[in-house]
């Protein structure tokens, strides 16, 4: 997913050409707003941290992109490409040294196993079949 603060900056494009050239396939793509009910539902794992809230906030502030991608070992390969959640932190080249802003606003999410890239691509393209 693509968040609020880099599709506010018009990086949508950078980033997804970052994404091909890393040889992901994009399957399905969705340019779409979370309300603050449906950041909730997509974040619950998260409901008793403390940043609960403002996550929840801060990902219903703005347009978001959500995409499926496929690739042989797609989420170890996807989570190397994006880099560490603080970008001051990340490797050179990554998307978040890239395009972050901090740790809260770090331009991009990327599920932590294939069992959450499942649901979390089931909960913003239901409608397909395979996920």
């Amino acid at each position: 997913m693509i968040k609020p603060d880099a599709v506010a900056d018009g990086n949508i494009g950078g980033i997804t050409k970052m994404i091909e050239d890393a040889g992901f396939k994009i399957i399905a793509m969705k340019y779409t707003r979370l309300t603050s009910e449906l950041a909730g539902k997509f974040y619950a794992v998260h409901a008793e941290r403390p940043f609960y809230g403002e996550l929840c906030e801060y990902m219903s502030s703005g347009p978001i992109v959500a995409a499926i991608l496929e690739k042989e070992n797609a989420v170890e390969d996807f989570r190397k490409l994006i880099g560490a959640t603080n970008p001051a932190e990340a490797e050179e080249g990554t998307i978040r040294k890239i395009y972050a802003k901090s740790i809260g606003a770090n331009a991009v999410h990327g599920s932590d196993s294939d069992e959450n890239a499942a649901i979390e691509g089931n909960f913003y393209f239901p409608e397909l079949e395979r996920f």
